[in-house]
């Protein structure tokens, strides 16, 4: 991979003219972009070395040099993950990559190169929890998002699932150091941001890191990193602040090692015979994976607070000191889980009453429960039994963690913190979705017309929402306020009037914006459902 690379100055396109290509210069060589509808395009640049052999389990090493100019064409390897179709709402976003061990790559959209400009530098972390999925699926494209904002975007892939977070120091003690590898590949990619970025146009100081769901919680995690401070200079976390005990909190060692042992078990080995599970097969530990995902103690790979490399959760039982100068901005869509619980469970969708209560008291006593429904039903009086459990779980899970996070951060007061929820309904499926987890990638990214089965065939209504959260991302990374003329004035987040943004096709800023769930959800159980 890292092989001398032969400088080509020009490429010949199907049309026989020759055209120059962007090259931009890294402290590790030289590279050949693409240029597409006037934005510069490189992909599958290395931030760090392949993450096989000895270096497996092991904090990123420095990618190696190499000469002449490399061709970054191609989005890196997906990180090592069991295959999961890509279907339902997510049909239209396709992703060309395989999995490969050699997967510490991002790519960078800018509109000049070099040119002096300092322009805000964008950095995508891309969900899937942390264990799957890659920052190379097409909605991801950051063509439209750079050119819009004069900004530069970078996606970029880590390791995942027992590859990244599996935690080891128990069991292999020279890797106490090295926990979460998967995390400390994200800081890796951020030290590259700093070091090479203004060749790409973009201020080294002026960098937001942002990501939904699984990307959120990396971004929330990243927060709580020493190693990270300095690095990253804004945060914005989508739906990524779910259930307290998975995004909030980390796991503690001990928690951590009891996945390891279920993996292990998987792969019939002893935890004394955890060291060859550096060596083997790369195919032999997905699979292995794959099983644990489903065993009696299901493996889960999660960030685990190791006392240094993350010091303590993300954001509980405080939010971290560490960057409490950086502006936040934090929130969900409307109905987060129609997505996540309705395309596995499609059954959820016609539950009766009764099943909807069972399910419900999952997290209500039964001096709750009847107070509860009573108030979701209220709001919605021809929501069916199926739509309001949908509803009401997106409101624990979801809802509830972004507003823990934004009174921890507002808390601090060093910083300003901005909330807001996307409640447009998309029209697939005859609108039964609602507003569901993901629904707001075409928005962010500018992105709707490559995005039919999230959005719908109609662009009309789903771009009018991206002129609206596009600018908002591009100005809170510009300044670190989101405000901007297409939408109504968005104070930031203070407690008592803890105002909301809600977008909409019309959106409003809502002081207390639905301020009598957050009472009555704060007593709900903990139940992590993810």
């Amino acid at each position: 991979m890292m092989a001398d690379i032969q400088a080509q100055s020009q490429a010949q396109p199907a049309n026989g003219t020759a055209t120059q290509e962007p090259i931009a210069a890294t402290r590790y060589g030289k590279v050949r972009g693409r240029t597409n509808d006037g934005i510069a395009v490189f992909k599958g640049i290395p931030y760090g070395a392949p993450t096989s052999d000895s270096n497996r389990f092991r904090r990123p090493q420095p990618p190696q040099a190499w000469s002449g100019v490399r061709d970054a064409f191609t989005y890196p390897s997906m990180a090592p993950q069991p295959p999961a179709p890509i279907r339902g709402l997510f049909a239209s976003w396709t992703d060309p990559t395989s999995i490969g061990e050699d997967c510490l790559g991002l790519n960078i959209w800018t509109p000049a190169l070099n040119d002096g400009a300092k322009r805000p530098v964008m950095v995508w972390f891309h969900g899937g929890d942390f264990a799957s999925l890659s920052g190379s699926r097409s909605v991801f494209d950051g063509t439209r998002l750079a050119r819009r904002g004069d900004v530069v975007v970078v996606t970029l892939n880590h390791r995942l699932n027992a590859f990244g977070f599996m935690y080891l120091g128990a069991l292999i003690p020279e890797l106490a150091g090295d926990a979460n590898p998967g995390m400390l590949d994200l800081v890796a990619a951020l030290q590259w941001v700093r070091d090479n970025i203004a060749e790409f146009g973009g201020d080294p100081a002026n960098v937001t890191i942002f990501g939904q769901s699984g990307g959120g919680g990396k971004v929330a995690t990243v927060m709580a990193m020493p190693a990270a401070k300095g690095l990253f200079h804004r945060a914005i976390i989508q739906s990524g602040t779910y259930a307290r005990n998975a995004h909030l909190e980390a796991m503690t060692p001990d928690q951590a090692t009891q996945h390891a042992h279920t993996l292990l078990a998987c792969l019939e080995l002893k935890p004394a015979d955890a060291r060859k599970l550096i060596d083997l097969p790369m195919g032999t530990l997905v699979a292995a994976i794959a099983k644990a995902a489903q065993a009696e103690r299901r493996a889960v790979w999660r960030p685990v607070a190791d006392g240094k490399n993350l010091p303590a959760g993300p954001s509980w039982p405080k939010a971290p000191e560490v960057s409490a100068d950086v502006p936040l901005m934090i929130g969900s869509t409307a109905t987060e889980m129609s997505m996540l619980m309705g395309t596995p469970r499609p059954d959820l969708f016609d539950i009766d009453e009764s099943t909807m209560r069972k399910r419900l008291s999952a997290w209500f006593g039964p001096d709750k429960l009847d107070e509860a429904i009573a108030l979701f039903r209220k709001k919605a009086p021809k929501a069916t039994p199926g739509q309001l459990f949908f509803d009401m779980v997106s409101a624990i899970v979801f809802r509830r963690g972004a507003w823990r996070h934004a009174d921890l951060k507002a808390a601090q007061g060093q910083a300003p913190v901005y909330l807001y929820e996307i409640d447009w309904v998309t029209p697939v499926d005859g609108g039964k979705w609602g507003s569901p987890h993901s629904m707001e990638h075409p928005f962010v990214f500018d992105n709707v017309a490559g995005s039919a089965s999230m959005v719908g065939t109609e662009q009309a209504e789903p771009q009018a929402l991206a002129e609206q959260i596009s600018p908002a991302w591009i100005a809170f990374a510009r300044t670190g306020n989101p405000n901007h003329p297409g939408i109504p004035h968005w104070p930031a987040y203070t407690v008592p009037e803890r105002t909301t943004m809600v977008f909409d096709t019309a959106s409003k800023a809502v002081p207390q914006f639905r301020d009598d769930e957050r009472v009555l959800l704060a007593s709900a159980a903990e139940k992590d459902v993810l």
